[in-house]
């Protein structure tokens, strides 16, 4: 059996992809895999930062249309860049075991976040990344970048930054983990819902193909990110808001920690709870609605009067 699998042409996307596909021939070494590469929105508009663009699905509509039309017939993503909406014709087969959650540090000389001069600039197409910079380092400047995760490197290696910051997960997958300065803790730099994860998704009712891709399915992982993103979700949030959700699995419980953070990243609200695996999405709904009570409402409005005027 042939089966076509979609994907972004970025060199860390095809890895992704490869990674996928090594865990399927494992379960099953008969099927034989085409992979069909599809520039997405996000892959051409290359100018504006992220927040800037007001449009769901940047980095995975044109790829889940080409699955629809059953040009491929399942597809990879950073579960990341995954709205957190439910399709009605495609399904998240699987959730794979998950990388890192961290956010990595990429320096000139190595240098950690700490010990960069005043002034410096940072790199980040992330709001959230911007607040939590702020709030560890106010002195520093941080400024928008775009492009792929190595053109990223490449920005601070020739001194149009000095550092950015990027997924751990990301270095990893592409061997790049000694390009990173320093990992950046969990509790001051709380990742983006779903970050390190990645959904392998497939049309509703195609069923064999859902049952094979199924067998790499991690349920933990997928835990995880159910309630990470049913956080999300709940509060509304996108990328002009900066939400934190971290999951973390021991045994058959799951706990979740959700974070905002105020536009001078001076303020954060923070809140946690835990619960068993299969209640995941009951979890995501409690520790939001511990959010909403503290005033996430407020500063969600104060991100948003910024950042939709723009």
């Amino acid at each position: 059996m042939m089966l076509t699998v979609g994907t972004r042409g970025s060199k860390l996307s095809v890895a992704q992809t490869e990674t996928v596909l090594e865990a399927l021939r494992t379960v099953n070494p008969d099927v034989e895999f085409k992979l069909k590469t599809i520039k997405t929105f996000g892959d051409k508009e290359r100018t504006r930062p992220l927040f800037a663009i007001d449009r769901k699905g940047l980095f995975e509509r044109e790829i889940n249309q080409a699955l629809l039309k059953g040009e491929v017939d399942f597809a990879v993503h950073s579960f990341k860049d995954v709205p957190t909406e439910a399709s009605d014709e495609i399904v998240v087969a699987a959730v794979p075991k998950r990388g890192s959650k961290n956010d990595a540090l990429v320096s000139r000389n190595g240098i950690s976040l700490t010990k960069l001069r005043e002034g410096a600039v940072v790199g980040t197409g992330s709001l959230r990344r911007l607040a939590q910079v702020k709030r560890y380092r106010v002195d520093l400047e941080v400024k928008p970048v775009r492009g792929n995760l190595d053109s990223r490197i490449r920005k601070v290696e020739k001194g149009e930054f000095d550092a950015v910051i990027i997924a751990e997960a990301g270095l990893e997958r592409l061997g790049l983990t000694a390009k990173m300065s320093e990992r950046l803790p969990l509790d001051c730099f709380p990742p983006a819902a779903g970050q390190g994860a990645l959904a392998v998704v497939a049309r509703k009712g195609d069923d064999d193909i859902v049952e094979f891709l199924r067998e790499i399915d991690h349920e933990p992982s997928r835990a995880e990110v159910t309630a990470e993103r049913t956080l999300i979700q709940t509060l509304g949030g996108g990328c002009r808001v900066p939400i934190s959700a971290v999951g973390n699995t021991e045994k058959n419980r799951l706990r979740l920690s959700g974070y905002v953070f105020s536009v001078d990243g001076k303020n954060m609200l923070a809140a946690h709870a835990e619960s068993d695996l299969a209640e995941a999405e009951t979890l995501g709904k409690m520790v939001a609605a511990d959010l909403l009570r503290q005033g996430a409402r407020d500063l969600e409005e104060e991100w948003r009067r910024k950042y939709d005027q723009r």
